[in-house]
């Protein structure tokens, strides 16, 4: 497969500039990046690496941590953290209180907004030091040491985080939030601010492809059954209220967030970063799903 010539047919079909959406303002830090950043990389099974554009320029990752909180949760929880956290598609957007209300604190799933707070407020129980340890967690499955939190961005989510403060303090009320909620909030924004790029995020997610094994060493960090959990999460859940819309189109398993990435991977094949900053009304990349729709349909590589 000449996954170069794809990806710079995506890059010479897609232009940013002329694509509908707009930067995330509710983060002022993130209301700071230019709207015309694109960047792309593909990694391989068999290691080859793809790319073009912004590819190796770190930005936000926000919800696409998600992922990887769901992960470590896993290994200290296994199946009991799904008595705290459902497994099904939201419907609404990723922020919504009037699902969490009706469904007596117990969100929907854990990539949402609701689903990663009580994931955080596992992982506070868990660990003695839940900051340092989901970072060198994350370090581990990129295999690079130089992944950090974003101090500013954390700082401006947590200026602005009035929506999440009401969604942890309403969990807290119907017994699903164990720990402090200023605590709880406080490592939930500095998941979300961890700066990859692409490439990073790409190589990052290939655990997932590769049945929970590290491609680089061989290490099983993940079990085959937590992994295809994971990964169906992703497919059902990966896109806020639109999910099936992604599906629709793309037809991998994948993760979006606000700061205008998104990642995708193909079981045994290979692992995908994009990144655009412009968001649609649902919170996802403009550009981004129109090149993993792309990419897809030229590479007749999809799960269905």
């Amino acid at each position: 497969m000449d996954y170069q010539g794809i990806l710079d047919q995506i890059q010479n079909n897609i232009d940013c500039k002329e694509l509908p959406g707009e930067v995330a303002t509710y983060i002022p830090e993130l209301a700071k990046i230019s709207p015309n950043k694109f960047g792309m990389h593909l990694c391989s099974v068999i290691g080859d690496e793809f790319c073009f554009g912004d590819s190796e320029e770190r930005f936000s990752i926000q919800s696409i941590s998600k992922v990887l909180s769901l992960s470590l949760a896993l290994l200290q929880e296994d199946d009991k953290l799904w008595e705290r956290v459902d497994v099904e598609p939201s419907g609404d957007p990723f922020n919504s209180l009037v699902q969490l209300e009706h469904e007596n604190g117990i969100p929907r799933n854990p990539l949402i907004n609701s689903g990663a707070l009580v994931i955080c407020d596992v992982l506070i129980s868990n660990l003695k030091d839940p900051k340092k340890e989901y970072l060198e967690f994350v370090r581990k499955i990129a295999g690079n040491a130089d992944i950090h939190y974003n101090e500013k961005v954390a700082e401006s989510e947590k200026a602005e985080g009035f929506n999440n403060a009401a969604m942890v303090n309403l969990m807290k009320s119907y017994g699903n939030i164990k720990n402090d909620v200023e605590e709880v909030l406080d490592f939930y924004f500095y998941t979300c601010s961890i700066s990859m790029s692409c490439k990073e995020l790409a190589n990052t997610f290939m655990v997932y492809a590769n049945h929970g094994c590290l491609q680089e060493t061989g290490e099983q960090i993940l079990s085959v059954k937590r992994t295809k959990r994971i990964n169906a999460l992703m497919q059902t859940c990966g896109f806020y209220d639109e999910a099936g819309e992604f599906s629709f189109r793309v037809g991998l398993p994948g993760k979006s967030g606000v700061g205008g990435g998104i990642v995708a991977i193909y079981p045994n094949m290979f692992s995908v970063a994009v990144w655009s900053p412009k968001l649609n009304e649902k919170g996802n990349s403009t550009a981004g799903m129109s090149a993993l729709e792309m990419l897809t349909d030229m590479t007749g590589s999809s799960i269905f």
